[in-house]
């Protein structure tokens, strides 16, 4: 499209020759049809080589990249460029033969369900939504409007899904949270007959797990995205708007607040609590209660600025702090034989 026509989708204002842009990428990798962008001021040194016929930055940078796109927010601009040159996934409509849909499920005329998905008895999925080949939706599961489950998604029986929920290939919702009685005889198995309910605009990564609850519901609110490979726990509850990042995993019974963020590898043990707005660095352990606002790090977690400290300052002195120790140790033995001696 036009430049001018990019610029009035997004409200925002363009300098430069109103040029046809084909497509968006990187300020090295770009050519003269193609929009880049500049948000990191380390990266600016690259408008000079940059081949890119527009550059979609902010205010300071635009006169030095000649043709731009004027934003205020880059990376939300960005998004939304993008989502103008995305192919979406997917080539089909309707309702395939080749899927299994049980007579008792209801599935909304304008949904999609490709070949060799099942969707049992009871099943509902809203208008617009696409499920993807090798999805399974279990019976009595709800699915609401503009859902996308991608290829070997899993929803099991029970669930609910709000509107706008994207679901990543292979993830599985809904599969029994890790419950056992220890008995004489062994781990004997308690039946986990909860549920999961996820709500609208939520999206959860590949191969990412969130159990059902024992009894009642394991829950993710509204706007919260879950990167790959994490592990969601029984009756979890997850605020609005956080970020999971990958290989996150969450122990039965945790509650965690709005906009938390957990970043890669971050452990937290069953039954903790995570106020809003924390944020906790990659490999945090948690436990017991976090307070609102905390920036964590470290295992166990403390504060991000003593843990710094401690792993920046202290634990690459620690061989020569132990050498001195060692030679001290030498030092006061040596005194206290020459203290004996004397004393004879």
């Amino acid at each position: 499209m036009k430049l001018s026509a990019l610029a009035e989708k997004l409200g925002l204002e363009y300098t430069g020759a109103d040029i046809d842009i084909t497509g968006v990428n990187t300020l090295d990798k770009a050519g003269p049809s193609e929009i880049s962008f500049l948000v990191n001021p380390k990266y600016q040194q690259q408008l000079e080589t940059t081949k890119a016929g527009c550059v979609l930055t902010s205010g300071p940078y635009a006169e030095k990249a000649g043709c731009a796109l004027i934003s205020g927010n880059v990376y939300m601009d960005l998004a939304k460029v993008v989502n103008l040159f995305a192919c979406p996934q997917g080539c089909l409509s309707g309702l395939s033969e080749l899927a299994f849909i049980h007579p008792e499920a209801e599935i909304d005329e304008s949904a999609t369900v490709y070949p060799f998905a099942f969707v049992g008895a009871g099943a509902k999925i809203g208008a617009g939504s696409v499920i993807f080949s090798g999805v399974y939706v279990g019976e009595e599961t709800r699915i609401g409007t503009r859902c996308t489950l991608y290829p070997n998604a899993v929803v099991m029986g029970g669930l609910t899904l709000g509107d706008n929920v994207i679901i990543q290939p292979g993830a599985v919702l809904g599969g029994d949270g890790y419950g056992y009685a220890q008995t004489p005889a062994g781990h004997m198995k308690i039946p986990q007959i909860g549920t999961v309910a996820v709500e609208n605009d939520v999206e959860i990564g590949s191969n990412t797990a969130i159990d059902r609850a024992a009894l009642d519901t394991t829950r993710i609110k509204r706007g919260t995205k879950i990167d790959n490979l994490v592990q969601i726990g029984h009756n979890v509850e997850i605020g609005e708007h956080c970020l999971i990042i990958g290989q996150v995993g969450i122990g039965g019974s945790t509650v965690v607040g709005n906009g938390v963020i957990l970043a890669g590898q971050v452990g937290v043990a069953d039954n903790a609590s995570i106020g809003d707005n924390v944020i906790v660095g990659a490999q945090g352990g948690i436990s017991g209660r976090v307070k609102p606002g905390l920036k964590l790090a470290g295992s166990p977690a403390m504060p991000a600025g003593t843990y710094l400290k401690a792993a920046g300052v202290c634990v690459p002195k620690l061989p020569e702090l132990f050498k001195r120790v060692k030679n001290l140790e030498k030092e006061l033995e040596a005194m206290k034989d020459a203290a004996g001696e004397d004393h004879e």
